[in-house]
């Protein structure tokens, strides 16, 4: 069986503050740091890929690391703008980016890909974005309002139950995306 590929971001790890800007159901930090570890694991096994778009934690190194060395998986990281602490463990990572186009085997499109643009921050057009490239972003926690008529969304967990979600997960929304292309035939 291949390997699952996941999106998530916002994590946050350690941070006290975002329980209640974010309005997270949870009671304390070390509440919100067990069950969001036990979510991640729940969904990612060891062998699968993770691609964690910015802001793992707010938490001094040693913490960090800590928490790196207890979820499945193998990151890849494209830097939020809270990095400080998960880049003093860069070994952890299989990568780390500011950005990243990723290309996925996908059967169903007419090229065998889809081609994902991977960026901490949402963009109102991104490379390919008329030709039905996704962008997928952090950052926001839910704030923005979704764009049915473009092929991104947040893949925060703050959006998604704090859990990460899946490829196939991520194919359904778009699928359900109003997004036609801009050129080709009219009818």
């Amino acid at each position: 069986m291949k390997p699952n590929i996941f999106f998530t971001a916002d994590h946050h790890f350690g941070h006290e503050n975002i329980i209640k800007f974010s309005e997270r159901p949870f009671e304390s930090p070390e509440h919100m740091n067990k069950e969001l570890i036990k979510r991640w694991n729940e969904r990612v096994n060891p062998g699968d890929t993770v691609y964690h778009l910015g802001d793992f934690s707010l938490g001094k190194p040693d913490f960090t690391k800590e928490i790196l060395d207890q979820l499945n998986g193998n990151i890849h990281l494209i830097k939020g703008n809270h990095e400080g602490a998960a880049l003093t463990y860069p070994k952890r990572f299989a990568s780390i980016r500011d950005y990243h186009e990723l290309k996925i085997d996908e059967p169903d499109n007419s090229n065998g890909k889809q081609k994902i643009i991977l960026f901490h921050y949402a963009m109102r057009t991104w490379n390919g974005s008329h030709r039905g490239v996704w962008q997928l972003y952090g950052h926001s926690h839910g704030t923005l309002p979704d764009d049915e008529m473009a092929l991104s969304f947040d893949v925060g967990v703050d959006c998604h139950n704090f859990y990460p979600i899946s490829y196939e997960e991520v194919k359904e929304i778009m699928k359900k995306k109003k997004w036609t292309p801009p050129f080709g035939p009219r009818e």
